[in-house]
């Protein structure tokens, strides 16, 4: 399985992404492929084609939960006219170039502190990201068993 956190550091609660793969790269799941990144490019696409299952991990602007957690359909359409791709444009490029689209799902983890130039997550932001380590920890024991 691959997980894929992405967001950008030095813009407060956008980090969320980078600050979960961290922490669960420290728990040392088996058979966890981690991957970090600033966003989602072309690049991407090679090792989500290699992989069994994916969960993208992002910032969530204005949610009314902790986190969500949704599953991506196969074959959804997507935009690939960016240099930034979403979750769905690196699973439909992977599915083009290399005719894998694998079981994947999308992490949002609510954040509150968006936009100004400055690193460290918000109290609240903290306090979601305890939530979603919690709930992903168990999603993935309970599938990897």
């Amino acid at each position: 399985m691959l997980l894929i956190g992405y967001g950008n550091l030095g813009r407060g609660d956008d980090g969320l992404g980078p600050a979960f793969t961290d922490r669960i790269e420290r728990l040392g799941l088996q058979s966890l492929d981690i991957d970090t990144d600033y966003q989602l490019t072309v690049d991407h696409a090679l090792a989500v084609a290699g992989a069994s299952r994916v969960v993208f991990a992002d910032a969530l602007i204005g949610a009314a939960t902790p986190f969500t957690f949704e599953p991506i359909a196969a074959g959804a359409n997507a935009d690939l006219g960016s240099h930034s791709l979403s979750p769905v444009s690196v699973l439909s490029l992977a599915a083009t170039l290399y005719g894998k689209w694998p079981e994947a799902w999308i992490l949002g983890i609510s954040g509150h502190d968006f936009g100004a130039v400055k690193e460290g997550l918000s109290a609240v932001a903290l306090g979601n990201l305890d939530l979603a380590e919690a709930f992903f920890v168990d999603w993935y024991e309970a599938r990897d068993a």
